[in-house]
């Protein structure tokens, strides 16, 4: 079987490349380091859904186009513009990225995270989200929620962070808007392997998974999230989201959103 793939959005946002039983999911815009333009986090769920219902892939692969995984919210454009309230539109768009957390934990096939330059923000979450993260040399993750004045809890982060790399190394990543080097990740088992190509090597490990009897694959996933405490994680969710509702519409925000534009780069 050849590589097939599917696109989602007009101007291919979201691609999925399905190889035999591999599907590879890819945040496509590279120009933008992959940062999420408003209505990209429907597509990239309705693709996780389409993927989670196909019993025929037995692994999934998240990467990001060009030179960085994902660099968080589009900050350069303003949120859905078929929605005029400001905080029914961050609602909706907040409320898509939970859904797209539970989904990445919630599907039966396991889910590898291919990670090259930067992890920002929702791109840290969606990282931090997959079973397993191989990083390149020049992996950044970076918890910028707190230097643009939002709470660190975003998209499952405040809960996934600790219990991947311990509670006092997560507290001093995300109370300092801190930056987490591929090197630091590595000795903190936030990621399986620093690699010079994380994409073929999370490919290979999607290879070596979906060779095993499938149903056994998925029970051993649904064990390991049990492990984490995974049956707080949905209420846990709930209460990161409406939280970053209301620091969205802060002063401190606003503030910090202007400053961060200006800058036009990621630190």
């Amino acid at each position: 079987m050849g590589t097939i793939r599917t696109t989602y959005g007009d101007s291919d946002e979201v691609q999925v490349d399905r190889t035999d039983a591999i599907a590879v999911l890819t945040l496509n815009r590279p120009g933008k380091l992959n940062a999420l333009a408003a209505g990209m986090t429907d597509l990239i769920l309705q693709a996780l859904n389409d993927i989670g219902a196909d019993d025929t892939v037995r692994a999934v692969v998240l990467t990001g186009a060009g030179k960085s995984f994902c660099t968080g919210m589009d900050m350069s454009v303003g949120m859905d513009r078929d929605v005029p309230d400001p905080v029914v539109a961050l609602h909706r768009r907040l409320r898509t990225g939970v859904s797209i957390i539970l989904q990445l934990r919630a599907m039966p096939q396991p889910v590898i995270a291919a990670v090259r330059g930067h992890a920002v923000g929702a791109g840290f979450a969606f990282a931090a989200a997959c079973d397993v993260r191989f990083a390149a040399p020049d992996a950044r993750f970076h918890a910028v929620f707190t230097a643009i004045g939002m709470s660190a809890g975003d998209l499952g982060l405040s809960w996934t962070l600790p219990r991947l790399i311990g509670p006092s190394a997560a507290s001093e990543v995300l109370l300092s808007a801190g930056v987490v080097t591929a090197e630091q990740a590595a000795e903190w088992a936030l990621v399986s392997r620093v690699t010079d190509d994380p994409l073929t090597a999370a490919i290979a490990l999607a290879d070596r998974i979906a060779a095993q009897p499938p149903f056994g694959v998925r029970m051993s996933k649904e064990l390991l999230s049990a492990s984490l405490g995974a049956g707080g994680f949905r209420e846990h969710l709930e209460i990161e989201w409406r939280s970053q509702v209301l620091c969205g519409l802060t002063d401190g925000h606003a503030d910090a959103t202007r400053a961060f534009a200006e800058r036009r780069r990621v630190r």
